[in-house]
C-alpha cells in the first residue's frame, strides 16, 4: 500500500510539474504606479480646477500608460499642432528643403515656387535660389503656382500686422515680413529690409489707432505703414501683404534683372527640375524651437508640393500623413493647420503622446531632442524646468488666448523617459499662474517617477 500511494503523489508531481514550472516562469504582474499624489496636485490645484485640463503620461520604452485624465476628450492644441507638421515633413520632405522648381525652354527659365520659406528669411536665410536665378544666362519667367489662401481657416483677422502671422505663399521672400530697425543716433533714422517698401512708409498719423506695444501699424488691406515716433532703439516685424505681382516685383528689385510673368500651367511632358536648398533640420528646429508659425504653415506647402507639384494646398499632406502615417491613433484628430493658429484644430492628450511615442521609434533620440525647445537651455521653454545639470524636459509649447499647452518628454531622476501631454483650455488665469502649475506638477513627476 505505501509503495502505492508514493506511486500516486509521484504521478501527481508529474502532472503538476508543468504548470508549476509555467507559475515559476510566469514574470509578475506590474504594480500600477501610486498616483493618488498627482491627482491630488491636479485636483485641488486653485489654478487648474477652474478650467479644461487634460494630462497622458506615457512610459517611452514600454508604452506604459502612466497617467490620464480627460486623455480622451478633444482639446484646442494651438501650436502643439506643429508636431503633426514635423511628422508630415519627416515621412513626405525628405533631408532636404526644395527651393523651387524649373523647366528651361532655349535661352527662358520658368521658374515657380515650392513654398520653401527661406529665401533671405531673416532667421533662417537661405541664399540657394537667390544665388540661382541670380547667375542663370537665361531670361528669368516666374509662373505663380496656384496656392491656398493667405490666412488659415478660423486665423484671427485682426493679427494681420504681427509677426506671427505673416501671410502664407507660394514663393516666399524675406519671410513675408518687413524689418524695422529704429535708432536714435547719431539722428533718429528707420532702416528697412527690404527697402523696397521705404516709400509707403509713413509717420504715425494722431487719429491712427494702434496698440499701446505698438511701433509699426500697417494698413489693412494694402503695404503702406505707419511708425511711430521713437526714443529708444527697437526691432520690429510686420507683415505685407502677398501676391503674385509683388513676389514678381521683389525679385526683380532683389536681383537687379527683369523678372517676366507668365501664366503657370503643369508641365506634365517637360522636365521639371528641382532645386535643393537647406537641410530640412535647420527648418524643423527654428519651427519647433521658437514656434514659427510661417515655417510650420510652408512646411505643409511644401509637403503638399512633393505630393502634386502642380498645386500648393496643404489639406492634402494632412489628409496624407492622417491615411498613410498616422491611422492608429487613439482618436482621430481635426487638423486644419500647419501651426496651430486656428481653433479649429482639435486633438486629445492621447494623441499627442501617441504621436511622440512614434516619433521616438522612427527619429533617433539625441536628434529627436535637439530639434525641441529645452528647459533651461532654448526656445520656449528656455526660462522654465531649469536644472544647473543640464536639461531634463524637451517640448512644443502651444499658446493662444486661454490655452496654454505643453508636450514632449521628460527624464525622470530614475533615468526613465517619460512621454507627456499637458493641456489647458478655457483658462482665465493669466498664462503665467497655468505655466508655474505645470512646472510644480512635472518637476514631481521628474521626482517620483
Amino acid at each position: 500500500m505505501l509503495i502505492a500511494l508514493c506511486r500516486r503523489v509521484a504521478l501527481l508531481a508529474f502532472l503538476l510539474l508543468p504548470a508549476l514550472a509555467a507559475v515559476a516562469t510566469t514574470p509578475p504582474t506590474p504594480r500600477p504606479p501610486d498616483v493618488a499624489w498627482l491627482i491630488k496636485l491636479l485636483t485641488e490645484s486653485a489654478v487648474l480646477r477652474q478650467h479644461h485640463v487634460g494630462v497622458s503620461l506615457v512610459d517611452v520604452a514600454t508604452g506604459e500608460k502612466l497617467y490620464e485624465q480627460q486623455a480622451d476628450r478633444y482639446f484646442l492644441p494651438a501650436s502643439t499642432m506643429k508636431m503633426f507638421s514635423l511628422y508630415a515633413g519627416l515621412h513626405l520632405l525628405g533631408d532636404s528643403l526644395p527651393s523651387l522648381r524649373y523647366v528651361r525652354h532655349q535661352d527662358s527659365l520658368i521658374f515657380w515656387g515650392s513654398g520653401d520659406p527661406t529665401l533671405l528669411h531673416g532667421d533662417v536665410p537661405s541664399r540657394r535660389a537667390f544665388d540661382f536665378l541670380a547667375s542663370r544666362p537665361e531670361k528669368l519667367y516666374y509662373a505663380s503656382v496656384p496656392c491656398v489662401t493667405a490666412f488659415g481657416p478660423s486665423w484671427s483677422w485682426d493679427d494681420y500686422n504681427y509677426y506671427y502671422q505673416p501671410e502664407r505663399g507660394p514663393f516666399p521672400l524675406y519671410g513675408h515680413t518687413v524689418r524695422f530697425y529704429a535708432r536714435t543716433s547719431p539722428t533718429p533714422h528707420l532702416r528697412l529690409v527690404p527697402r523696397y517698401f521705404a516709400p509707403v512708409v509713413e509717420p504715425m498719423p494722431t487719429d491712427y489707432p494702434a496698440a499701446s506695444d505698438d511701433h509699426v501699424r500697417r494698413a489693412v488691406l494694402e503695404n503702406k505703414f505707419f511708425v511711430l515716433p521713437w526714443a529708444k532703439n527697437w526691432i520690429d516685424e510686420t507683415p505685407f501683404r502677398v501676391g503674385p505681382e509683388l513676389t514678381r516685383l521683389l525679385l526683380q528689385d532683389t536681383l537687379h534683372r527683369p523678372v517676366t510673368a507668365v501664366p503657370f500651367r503643369a508641365h506634365a511632358t517637360e522636365t521639371v527640375y528641382t532645386l535643393r536648398g537647406l537641410p530640412a533640420d535647420s527648418l524643423y528646429r527654428r519651427m519647433l524651437q521658437v514656434s514659427d508659425n510661417f515655417l510650420a504653415e510652408q512646411l505643409l506647402l511644401m509637403c503638399a508640393g512633393q505630393l502634386r507639384p502642380d498645386s500648393l494646398n496643404s489639406a492634402l499632406p494632412i489628409k496624407v500623413t492622417l491615411a498613410n502615417y498616422l491611422p492608429d491613433l487613439p482618436d482621430v484628430p481635426h487638423w486644419v493647420d500647419g501651426s496651430g493658429l486656428s481653433r479649429q484644430n482639435l486633438v486629445t492628450p492621447r494623441d499627442l503622446t501617441a504621436l511622440l511615442l512614434k516619433l521616438h521609434q522612427e527619429v533617433a533620440e539625441a536628434r529627436l531632442l535637439s530639434l525641441l525647445a529645452a528647459g533651461g537651455g532654448h526656445g520656449t521653454l528656455r526660462r522654465v524646468y531649469r536644472d544647473p545639470k543640464g536639461p531634463w524636459l524637451w517640448g512644443k509649447t502651444g499658446t493662444l488666448s486661454n490655452t496654454h499647452n505643453l508636450c514632449g518628454y521628460l527624464r525622470t531622476k530614475s533615468g526613465r523617459l517619460i512621454a507627456f501631454s499637458f493641456l489647458n483650455n478655457n483658462h482665465v488665469a493669466s498664462t503665467s499662474a497655468v505655466r508655474a502649475e505645470m512646472e510644480r506638477v512635472l518637476t514631481q513627476v521628474r521626482a517620483r517617477w
